[in-house]
């Protein structure tokens, strides 16, 4: 199993992850909080590629989770309490992450935050921070296992979905 910078030839595959997550919401399997046709869409994945910062997760040709990691601070970040001050540059970010619920129940979201932490710390960046729909508790629930702390509650319309009640999380390394 790899995580690395994903290619081209990923993206047909993280699309379907991003359909089979939305079917597990829409059959009631799943509360993340994402509208099919809103966001993640194709268009999530390819602009992020076009960026150089969305990172799969592979096991023989399989991609078995995706996660967008970058210092991009969603607008939304300036409303909330962060804990922790940091300049921007000294701030990583995850977005994104979507284990293929073909794996689910295999560590792999907790492994892929492994490597976004020792990513950061990589790039010189010892603040952390993340969002969760409040009503995703299931991601709630493990990153907070894993160390990070939800500092903040930010009404807003996000990624186009509106009335989402963000939850900010922050983990200083």
């Amino acid at each position: 199993m790899e995580i690395r910078k994903a290619r081209q030839e990923d993206i047909d595959q993280i699309e379907a992850i991003y359909d089979r997550i939305h079917d597990e919401e829409e059959a009631g399997r799943a509360v993340i909080g994402w509208i099919r046709g809103v966001y993640p869409i194709r268009k999530t994945a390819e602009d992020s590629l076009e960026r150089g910062d969305l990172f799969v997760m592979k096991e023989d040709d399989a991609v078995l989770a995706t996660a967008i990691i970058n210092q991009i601070q969603v607008l939304d970040y300036k409303y909330a309490k962060w804990k922790y001050e940091a300049k921007d540059d000294e701030v990583m970010v995850l977005h994104t992450l979507i284990v293929d619920p073909l794996h689910n129940a295999r560590g792999l979201g907790k492994a892929f935050v492994s490597f976004y932490e020792k990513y950061a710390l990589e790039n010189g960046c010892r603040e952390l921070r993340m969002d969760t729909n409040a009503k995703n508790v299931r991601a709630r629930a493990m990153y907070q296992k894993l160390g990070y702390e939800e500092v903040d509650i930010v009404p807003c319309v996000f990624n186009g979905i509106p009335d989402v009640q963000l939850v900010c999380l922050e983990k200083n390394l």
